[in-house]
């Protein structure tokens, strides 16, 4: 990025959008927005003069959608990157599991109430933390590329490059055996669609333990992400309901807008799922915090709590429970997170038994559980 400055294009159809996102951009320090455009069509034709690093791009629009921009510029290996802005819709919530597919960032729903002023405070909130991500992320991209070295300052790109692919087993146990995990949670947020749609696939049908997992999703989103998943994994997928009796070989998504913890069920053994409507915990709801508390008090010693991709540290206190009460963690690496945020805490403060690239954080969760 020339001078270190993220060039911008902004494309929607509605004129209010479009104003109030460039707006809201060009007060954000390191952005520049070179350029609005009121479709897809539009936008493809002033790519290739603008030469923006990102769009902030809208998902419906006429004569040609955000999705058949993400599709051209796959078909064609452009090097830009899409943030997608979405409606909290059925539809919404498919088009945008679909966009994450096939490359985009991350995805901003518009507001659907508030006032003007209220609104533009809400997505700038929200645009400065995600585009620093972003930034942070195309500088890693680099640097697995040769294009640049790590921050740290060393020279080594190709030691960098080639621990990226590597597992990192950590002793924090000393050693003392551990007993095999009967559940595995699982944390995530920015990346996470697409992180778990490579690596859930991979795990056996036959795992025989189930799978909770928080992704930071408004509602809706999070039972098309179930569905979605549902279709590609050997495990059953589904979001959870208020009550279920907590299965082998099952994944249960926590439902977007709401909090999900395991609890006692009826008889003393039996462990369900419980959906509340309790406030967020880090802004977030559901929150990785509020369902790993509950794994370490009602799975003592007896579980694998998994941190990945994701902004924020939602889960690096509830984390720090699990390890006390002898959980195995396992962290996503940074080079293959969209966004080192979430498994940076465990990570930095010593908690992670393993930091794992995505494509082997299947074979670890097996490891814990066999």
């Amino acid at each position: 990025m020339e001078n270190r400055f993220l060039k911008v294009l902004v494309v929607d159809d509605t004129v209010v959008y479009r104003k109030v996102v460039s707006d809201i951009l060009k007060e954000i320090p390191g952005i520049e927005v070179v350029g609005i455009a009121n479709n897809g069509r539009i936008a493809l034709a002033k790519i290739d003069r603008l030469k923006p690093n990102l769009l902030i791009l809208d998902i419906e629009m006429p004569e040609m959608n955000g999705l058949e921009v993400l599709s051209h510029i796959k078909k064609e290996g452009l090097d830009i990157g899409a943030i997608m802005l979405s409606t909290l819709t059925k539809q919404g919530g498919e088009i945008t599991m679909k966009s994450l597919e096939l490359g985009a960032f991350d995805f901003i729903t518009k507001p659907q109430e508030g006032n003007l002023r209220e609104n533009r405070d809400r997505l700038k909130n929200i645009f400065i933390p995600m585009l620093k991500a972003f930034k942070r992320r195309v500088e890693i991209r680099n640097i697995l590329k040769g294009k640049r070295t790590p921050e740290t300052g060393s020279n080594d790109i190709r030691g960098f490059r080639e621990s990226a692919d590597v597992v990192q087993r950590i002793n924090t146990h000393g050693k003392r055996k551990k007993s095999k995990s009967k559940i595995v949670a699982i944390g995530i947020s920015t990346g996470g669609p697409n992180a778990l749609s490579k690596m859930l696939p991979e795990l056996p049908g036959d795992l025989n333990v189930p799978i909770l997992v928080v992704q930071h999703m408004p509602p809706i989103f999070t039972k098309s992400l179930a569905m979605n998943l549902n279709l590609k994994c050997k495990l059953e997928v589904r979001e959870a309901g208020d009550g279920e009796p907590i299965q082998a070989n099952t994944i249960f998504i926590a439902p977007g807008g709401k909090q999900m913890k395991v609890a006692v069920g009826l008889g003393d053994s039996d462990m369900i799922i419980r959906i509340t409507d309790d406030p967020p915990e880090n802004s977030c709801k559901p929150s990785v915090d509020y369902l790993f508390r509950s794994i370490a008090k009602h799975y003592t010693g007896r579980n694998t709590g998994v941190i990945m991709t994701g902004m924020g540290a939602d889960g690096a206190e509830s984390i720090k429970l699990m390890k006390e009460n002898g959980s195995t963690i396992i962290a996503q690496n940074e080079a293959t997170c969209v966004v080192y945020g979430m498994p940076k805490e465990p990570i930095n403060a010593g908690i992670a038994d393993v930091i794992s690239p995505l494509n082997k954080i299947s074979e670890e969760i097996c490891r814990t559980v066999r």
